[in-house]
């Protein structure tokens, strides 16, 4: 019989394959790969 994952282990090895860690500043370099802000419209 398999186990289901709960929530919390599944967000564990979502972060687990992330790569994820407690720096600051390589969190910021990641999100800056994820998302990128839309130019603002010229006046």
């Amino acid at each position: 019989m398999s186990k289901t994952k709960t929530q919390l282990e599944k967000f564990k090895d979502a972060a687990l394959e992330l790569e994820c860690d407690d720096d600051e500043q390589s969190f910021k370099e990641r999100l800056g790969n994820l998302v990128r802000q839309k130019p603002k419209p010229e006046k």
